[in-house]
């Protein structure tokens, strides 16, 4: 495996970064999961407009243009061979002092990662996942707003640890004001009635690529979408239940907190859903010449 670090192509066992680097001793960063299909990176530019958006609200000068940061990710990924993967894309605030203070990190880190992932085993894709409610809180947006995309994830392994203790593969997570916002590394969507529905943005939300390509999908095919505020009545009285993510992809889950949902199958929507979602990562994205 070889890895793009700061421009060089090193292998696994040599992409290494030191110790006083900021982003290891205190989560500042930012990254980016993007996802191939076929040799074709799924929203590649989508994926990179919204690491920049990401390293501007932490003041976070990634040291590239928008165009260079996605030349490196396309070249790595074609040195990589891997037509059907996962890139992890991060740009740390580079190597500093033990202090905070990050005038003191001259330059940053950045890596590019080409491998393969499997978030959940391919029955949960048939028969739909069981997830659980967590008393762990989604973070407020005047805290560390959810927008970003950071290197610091504890806010959401606690969530998981918790799911992992209730014997449950997901979590969902409440905000303080008691919305459902999303579960650990996925946007929820329930439907009721025909109509799909999804938090907003306030409510604690990461503004999903392959959420936002769900809705898109949705409206063409005369779906009607909502974006409200929904409160765990809302999950447990669900017609049906999915979540997106780029790890996940399209998810059907048919319990929450041991309620079934459509009876404990994968809903008619979703199923829909899912399979026009794998059409159009064939067909929308950045070519890779390996």
């Amino acid at each position: 495996m070889l890895i793009n670090l700061n421009g060089k192509l090193v292998d696994k066992k040599d992409a290494v970064v030191s110790v006083f680097d900021h982003g290891l001793l205190y989560g500042d960063g930012v990254f980016e999961g993007i996802r191939i299909y076929s040799g074709n990176i799924f929203k590649l530019k989508e994926h990179v407009d919204r690491l920049f958006d990401s390293a501007k609200y932490i003041m976070l000068d990634i040291g590239m243009t928008k165009e260079k940061v996605i030349k490196e990710t396309v070249r790595t990924a074609a040195k990589s061979g891997i037509k059907n993967g996962y890139i992890r894309l991060v740009v740390t605030r580079g190597e500093g002092d033990l202090g905070l203070d990050p005038r003191k990190c001259s330059k940053p880190t950045y890596f590019v990662i080409v491998s393969t992932i499997q978030l959940y085993p391919e029955k949960f894709y048939r028969e739909g996942l069981s997830i659980t409610t967590v008393a762990v809180r989604r973070n407020v947006n005047e805290a560390l707003n959810p927008q970003v995309k950071s290197l610091n994830y504890l806010n959401n392994i606690l969530a998981k640890i918790e799911a992992n203790n209730h014997g449950s593969l997901e979590a969902v997570m409440i905000n303080e004001q008691g919305y459902v916002s999303e579960a650990t590394g996925d946007n929820i969507f329930i439907v009721k009635n025909g109509k799909l529905i999804t938090p907003p943005l306030f409510t604690g939300v990461l503004k999903g690529i392959t959420r936002d390509a769900v809705v898109s999908i949705a409206k063409k095919l005369k779906i009607r979408v909502s974006k409200k505020v929904l409160t765990r009545y809302e999950l447990y009285t669900a017609d049906e239940l999915f979540m997106t993510g780029t790890a996940a992809e399209v998810i059907p889950v048919v319990k929450v907190d041991s309620r079934l949902i459509n009876g404990g199958t994968p809903g008619k929507m979703t199923k829909k859903l899912m399979t026009e979602f794998k059409k159009i990562t064939k067909v929308m994205g950045t070519k890779v010449k390996y």
